[in-house]
């Protein structure tokens, strides 16, 4: 039979005199780990007669509970003197300035619309705005949409409530091309605007979200044609991407308030995660265009005889996420901090063409 009290009093006095945690550790596991001393004890109770484990039960059991509080007690004492050390050696100089911390971002959508208007401002565009919710005037009609076009319908168009004395059903606007309907409706050519502003349409993924952003341009003036239009947007293009030209191409398009209307492609290469423009043998679509359809020009009461123009219109955050390699839209809209400290710009650097825009 062990003598319990001797085994116990070695044990006590090795864990007494350990010097690190590691130590206590290999002390714990030689007494109570699988084939420890104490454990092989308590594992012997099951050969043990009824009165001798009457007997010897409670002494084993004891002995192993002042074993556990005798490990737990130095592992303690041993940590307590390590930490001790450790606030000794190392010490925080609170006379120190703090690192800087920045306080707000700007969101990377607002960061673009002020790059594009920047660029569009250098180019003599004026900014116009115009109301979220619109009626079916400005927002369809007065843009040469027929009466059973498929914009007007409900999985495209977010409608508000019949009015009770009217039952006019107005809404929220698809687009802000109605801020170019006002303004041809207020102001007398020749007229050169953008319109940025928030638009509104039912559709929600990766790259589309139910409230985005867009800025629409508008120039009207005698004798425009496509070849002002096909400047003006590769030479905003270019500088939007801060590189000398861009590879473009206009593909026939169809918009119900241009006549002829095109797409406006960029050859670019996405392989590797990383846009590269003029380059490689990939087209991407960036923008729609054209010359403001007549009709358009006539119900805002412009003579279509007398001038022409053009009209054009992009995606903000899309744009965002092309050149500052964001490559989900909805976080955008998510109201989360953490995003908007990785992608978000000081509010100190607004963009210009002389000092730069990203």
């Amino acid at each position: 039979m062990t003598d319990l009290a001797q085994l116990e009093l070695d044990l006590i006095n090795a864990i007494g005199s350990a010097e690190t945690a590691q130590a206590v550790e290999d002390l714990r596991v030689a007494a109570l780990g699988k084939s420890g001393s104490i454990s092989g004890l308590l594992k012997g109770m099951g050969a043990m007669s009824p009165d001798e484990r009457r007997e010897q039960g409670p002494l084993i059991n004891g002995l192993r509970d002042r074993v556990q509080s005798a490990l737990a007690a130095r592992k303690a004492e041993l940590e307590s003197a390590e930490l001790d050390a450790r606030l000794k050696a190392e010490h925080l100089d609170l006379s120190l300035p703090p690192e800087p911390r920045r306080r707000g971002s700007v969101h990377p959508t607002m960061q673009v619309m002020d790059e594009m208007i920047a660029i569009f401002a250098d180019m003599g565009f004026a900014v116009a705005e115009g109301p979220d919710i619109e009626d079916d005037f400005h927002n369809f009609t007065a843009l040469n949409f027929p009466p059973k076009h498929p914009a007007r319908e409900m999985h495209d168009t977010f409608f508000l409530r019949p009015d009770p004395e009217t039952g006019e059903r107005k809404v929220l606007r698809t687009h802000t091309s109605p801020v170019q309907v006002r303004t041809m409706m207020s102001q007398t050519p020749p007229i050169r605007i953008i319109a940025p502003g928030r638009t509104f349409r039912k559709d929600s993924d990766a790259t589309h979200t139910p409230m985005f952003h867009q800025v629409e341009g508008l120039v009207i003036d005698r004798d425009i044609h496509m070849g002002h239009l096909k400047w003006t947007l590769q030479t905003f293009v270019a500088r939007f991407f801060e590189v000398d030209d861009v590879d473009a191409r206009f593909r026939p398009h169809h918009f119900p308030f241009t006549e002829p209307s095109a797409e406006m492609d960029i050859r670019c290469d996405r392989s590797g995660g990383e846009l590269k423009l003029n380059t490689g043998d990939s087209w991407m679509e960036i923008l729609g265009c054209g010359m403001v359809h007549p009709n358009v020009l006539r119900a805002c009461g412009v003579d279509p005889d007398v001038y022409q123009g053009f009209a054009f219109g992009m995606g903000v955050d899309r744009l965002a996420m092309l050149k500052y390699g964001i490559p989900d839209l909805r976080p955008m809209f998510d109201a989360d901090t953490r995003w908007l400290a990785h992608y978000g710009f000081s509010p100190f650097a607004a963009p210009n063409s002389a000092a730069g825009l990203s």
